[in-house]
Order: structure tokens, then C-alpha cells, then sequence
């Protein structure tokens, strides 16, 4: 049977561009390898007329469940609960236990700061939040705002609710639980199990891909059963399959069809991120980062991960020529001569690099990243590589990058890790 599912995120900051929302993706995601399907993620602000309006349009669109974020707290504008307590008809009822369960996180938090006693506004707002609408469930709180997990109303043609906190980190920590509810398992418990896969693309375009999509749909059985999703980003074409258990068999003469149509641009059939794979085969070196147009971002990549430190060694964000020159041994004869932008200068940058912090696997940038600075022979989003490893002849290439500042600095950094894979990889 087929489950569907409703994001709601609730917030003006949101609303306004503020902040950013990370929940509704997140929530979508996690649902979606469960099985669920997410219909529709909807953004308003903090409004009870505007949060039932939303319940309203997603419940007319017959989902078996909402999930919303935010408008959970001690403050005036933290309205979720009680206003979907009113649209579901039912009255709120203080939890004594809960009550007592967020003050005294509440005074773990205080005592750190100061031992000011309980002021009467700090008893109201942890009395507000340990509100709960009658027959609901609250989710254990990991900051001071519980979730809250309401029953479907068939009487009043509204699915169940799921009522989360904003902050992404709570929402994070309290989703197991939240799933295990009485009202959650419930519907989870309707779903048909599906799988998701996802083959990832480097240099692949969506108009190959697409081809390939359309000759599989002739010669694969079943292809039909296959729910495929493309994107691309930053160079990467990711695709996404669901699928129930049965439609296996389908999606594997699909993986097949796909590595044989795209070969070596076809970089992951496991899910694996370049990020996961680059990570994997740095096992056992030692690696540094020389970088002009990027300034530090393919260093902050590489250490975006716990245990990073066991590989990575240090950078050398060298932007001016007399960086190259003094931090990196590049002679200034060499740049004069070339230019910033070439590939010999890259490549003493990334044997700069190898020397100067005793790795033996190093990495460079050398670029226009625009708006300015662009010449008829070196334009804008022209920027040189260079990959300098022990034992081995430094490997420089010469992209050119299309996009602004910020898209040319971004393809860069994936350039470069790709590059990194493809040289660990023959080691």
C-alpha cells in the first residue's frame, strides 16, 4: 500500500529567507527511504490561520500523515500545538510528568549560567509547553520543546500529525522515538517496504542520461515499477530509484545498462559520495591542499568529516603570487613567465605543497574565479590543477568552468576531489 506524507515548516524567519529550512528536506528524505511518499513540503509563517490552512490543503490532498517543524517553545509565537489541538478538537491537558521532565532540563541549562531562582515567566513558558492535546503522545524532549504525536480523525477527514521542534539538531535526535509513537506506527505500519538506490555521475549529462533512460524503458522488463529521480549538481548527476522488493530484478538490468552506457563517468553505484570514496582511499596517506581560487575550500571539504585528521595534514591558501612564492617555493621567474593561471605553476604549487608539509599527496588551484580578471586567452572560469604524488609525475589539467564566482569556485572543489579519487585510485 502506498503511504503519503505532508511537510509542513512553520516559521516567519523561514518564510522571509531569514533562515534557511533544513528540516523539510531532511524529513522528506528520511521518510522517503522509508518508503513513504512525500506529496507536498510547504513553508508558512507563524499564524494559526495560516497552520490551519496548511493542515487543511494536506489532508484534502489525502495523506496518511503531516510532519510539522517549529512553533514549539515557551514564546508567545510557539502556536503548532495548540492550534492543531483545535482543528483535531481536542483540548489541551497539562503533563505533570512532562512539566517536571523540562524544568529540570531547564535548570541544568541555568545552572551553567547563573543561580537565579525560577522566575513566574519561566514557570508559565515550561507550563506552556508541557501542554498536550488529549489521546496524543509526546515525543521526549532533547532540547526543552517535546514533539507531539496526534491520532488520525476520520471523523473529521484529517490524518495523523507528527508536531516537531524547529531547531534542527532537536528534530534530529528525537525521530526515532517520534517514529515509534502509537499515531506514527500506525501509518508507517500500512507502507510497502521500498528500496532505494542511487548511481551517481561525474561529467555525465542529463540529455546521455536521459537517452540511456529511454532505451531501458524499451528493453527492461517491468521498468515501469522503477520511481527514478535525476539532479544535477555541481557537476554531479545523481540518480535515484525506489522501488518495491519485486522491482529488483528490474532495477539491476537498469544498473547494468548503466554502467555499460557511461562507463568510468559513472563514479558510485552504491550511494557512495566522491567525498565517502576520496575519504576511503586516503587510508594510509597523508595529504595537503595548495589553493589559490578556492581559498581553503577543498581543505574544508576534505576535513568536513570526523577522523579527517588522520589524513589530512595542513593547507596553504596561497592567493598572492609572493604566497606562491614564499610559502610554496614556486619562483617568481615561473609565474612571471606563465602567469598565475597555468599549469606549470599549479604544478609547483602541489610540489610545493608535498615538500614543504611531508605528505605524499598533494593537490592545487590555480584560477579565474571572475567577475574580473579575465583575459581573451585565460576568461573567466578558466582554473588549473595539479596532483603531485611521491614517486609519481605531477598530473596538471586545465578546466574551464562555466557560472559565477561562487559556481566556479564550487565545480573547482568537486574537480579537484574527483581528480584526488582518480589519482588514488592507480596507486
Amino acid at each position: 500500500m502506498t503511504v503519503r506524507a505532508g511537510v509542513v515548516v512553520t516559521g516567519t524567519e523561514v518564510l522571509a529567507g531569514r533562515v534557511t529550512d533544513r528540516n523539510g528536506p531532511w524529513v522528506a528524505q528520511r521518510l522517503l527511504e522509508m518508503g513513504v511518499d512525500v506529496a507536498h513540503i510547504t513553508v508558512c509563517g507563524d499564524r494559526p490561520d495560516d497552520l490551519t490552512a496548511q493542515v487543511r490543503f494536506l489532508a484534502d490532498q489525502r495523506v496518511d500523515l503531516i510532519v510539522t517543524t517549529g512553533g514549539l517553545g515557551p514564546t508567545a509565537d510557539d502556536l503548532t500545538v495548540p492550534t492543531v489541538a483545535a482543528l483535531y478538537g481536542r483540548e489541551l491537558a497539562l503533563d505533570a510528568e512532562l512539566e517536571d521532565r523540562i524544568h529540570a532540563i531547564v535548570q541544568r541549562w541555568r545552572s551553567r549560567m547563573s543561580s537565579a531562582a525560577d522566575s513566574e515567566p519561566l514557570r508559565a513558558g515550561i507550563r506552556k509547553q508541557a501542554m498536550v492535546p488529549q489521546g496524543a503522545q509526546s515525543i521526549s524532549p532533547t532540547g526543552t520543546a517535546p514533539g507531539v504525536a496526534i491520532p488520525s480523525d476520520e471523523s473529521r477527514s484529517l490524518p495523523a500529525v507528527l508536531i516537531l521542534p524547529g531547531p534542527p539538531r532537536e528534530l534530529q535526535a528525537m525521530w526515532p522515538e517520534a517514529l515509534d509513537s502509537a499515531p506514527v506506527a500506525e501509518v508507517l505500519a500500512r507502507r510497502t517496504q521500498m528500496r532505494q538506490d542511487t548511481i551517481r555521475g561525474y561529467r555525465l549529462s542529463e540529455a546521455d542520461l536521459a537517452e540511456t533512460l529511454r532505451t531501458a524503458e524499451r528493453e527492461i522488463t517491468k521498468f515501469d515499477d522503477l520511481e527514478i529521480t535525476t539532479c544535477l549538481s555541481l557537476g554531479e548527476l545523481e540518480m535515484v530509484t525506489r522501488y518495491a522488493e519485486s522491482a529488483r530484478p528490474a532495477y539491476m538490468e537498469l544498473e547494468r545498462l548503466v554502467g555499460k552506457m557511461h562507463g568510468a563517468r559513472v563514479f558510485s553505484t552504491d550511494g557512495s559520495t566522491i567525498d565517502d570514496i576520496v575519504a576511503h582511499r586516503l587510508s594510509g596517506h597523508r595529504i595537503a591542499t595548495a589553493e589559490s581560487c578556492t581559498g581553503g575550500m577543498i581543505a574544508a571539504r576534505l576535513t568536513d568529516r570526523a577522523g579527517s585528521s588522520a589524513y589530512v595534514i595542513g593547507a596553504v591558501v596561497s592567493y598572492a603570487n609572493e604566497a606562491k612564492t614564499g610559502l610554496l617555493d614556486v619562483p617568481a621567474e615561473i609565474i612571471d613567465q606563465h602567469g598565475a593561471v597555468s599549469e606549470p605553476v599549479a604544478a609547483l604549487m602541489a610540489e610545493g605543497a608535498l615538500s614543504r608539509l611531508n605528505v605524499d599527496i598533494a593537490v592545487s588551484t590555480s584560477g579565474v574565479a571572475g567577475p574580473g580578471g579575465g583575459t581573451e586567452a585565460k576568461p573567466v572560469g578558466t582554473v588549473c590543477f595539479a596532483i603531485a604524488v611521491t614517486g609519481r609525475p605531477t598530473v596538471t589539467h586545465t578546466l574551464h568552468l562555466p557560472g559565477d564566482r561562487a559556481s566556479v569556485r564550487a565545480l573547482s572543489t568537486t574537480a579537484a576531489m574527483h581528480m584526488l579519487a582518480d589519482a588514488l585510485e592507480t596507486r
